[in-house]
């Protein structure tokens, strides 16, 4: 069988799958299902400094080849995750877990970094500028190379570990806004964040969702993914976790042939639960059909 490691910022995972923030909960409801030991490691539910309800009902509209989603970052707020979720997730989870962290002001980040920096079951930080689902937060930090810059200082400064910025596709220009989180001292670059889509409902002649607008995910975005994992893996020298529409052991290879040192995998798992184990257990058949002995060669193997 092909060897599978790969190494990210510094910490080795026994594949590149990882479950998406946001689709994978804090992945003890997951591991009712199966043993979630196999996965890479997955990134939990978006944290925020205080306490989030989200967004107003309805928050999920279905469309071709993908969903839009405006969940709005519901989440009990740091301190709570801290205290009650992680300790939870530990009897479940014994490896490294991603921590996605999402503010409304570089304060903000600067806190919830903090505090998830000095968890011992933390191994990567996923700052997320890019959240389109919320208002004066999230995506407002990820358009701007000088905004994205500004928290990824804020974060250095107060975290010791590894620092992931994740970026949004609702830009002109993704490789200058990943040059100046690199600039400012980030670890690693994860896009693609989801894009702005919006149903509407024929009969009432209203948005179908409550937010009007949402993050649209799903296989419908997989080719945008992949253009701008390249674009950007070529620009930087940080590596890059490649994600947006990715569905199937072969969408891994080609994320990673794109440049990606690992991938994670969203609205796969709101559509079967058993997406990530799937895909890692077909990834060595794959691998072996494109003659493939080792994942970690293959990064940016697309020139």
């Amino acid at each position: 069988m092909g060897e599978m490691k790969v190494t990210l910022c510094g910490i080795e995972l026994d594949n590149p799958v990882i479950p998406a923030s946001g689709t994978f909960g804090y992945g003890y409801e997951f591991a009712e299902l199966y043993d979630i030991n196999l996965l890479g490691t997955f990134s939990f539910k978006g944290t925020t400094r205080d306490p989030r309800f989200g967004n107003p009902t309805p928050r999920i509209a279905e469309c071709y080849a993908g969903m839009i989603n405006a969940v709005g970052l519901q989440n009990p707020g740091v301190e709570k995750v801290i205290a009650e979720e992680l300790p939870k997730m530990r009897k479940c989870f014994h490896k490294k877990v991603m921590a996605n962290v999402s503010g409304f002001s570089v304060e903000d980040y600067a806190y919830t970094c903090e505090k998830l920096d000095s968890c011992e079951e933390v191994g990567w930080l996923e700052v997320n500028v890019s959240c389109p689902n919320v208002h004066g937060g999230g995506m407002s930090f990820g358009t701007s190379p000088e905004a994205a810059e500004e928290v990824v200082r804020a974060v250095k400064k107060v975290t010791t570990k590894p620092v992931i910025v994740k970026l949004s596709p609702n830009v002109t220009d993704i490789v200058a806004i990943a040059k100046a989180c690199e600039d400012a001292g980030a670890d690693g670059i994860s896009l693609i964040n989801t894009m702005l889509g919006m149903r509407i409902d024929l009969r009432t002649k209203r948005p179908v969702i409550a937010n009007k607008m949402g993050g649209f995910s799903g296989p419908a975005i997989f080719p945008v993914a992949v253009r701008m994992v390249y674009q950007v893996s070529h620009a930087v020298k940080i590596p890059v976790v490649g994600m947006g529409g990715v569905s199937t052991a072969e969408d891994v290879i080609e994320m990673m042939l794109a440049g990606a040192t690992a991938v994670e995998v969203g609205a796969a798992n709101l559509i079967d639960p058993f997406a990530c184990k799937t895909i890692i257990e077909e990834l060595p058949s794959v691998m072996e059909k494109y003659k493939i002995n080792t994942l970690s060669e293959i990064i940016g193997g697309c020139q």
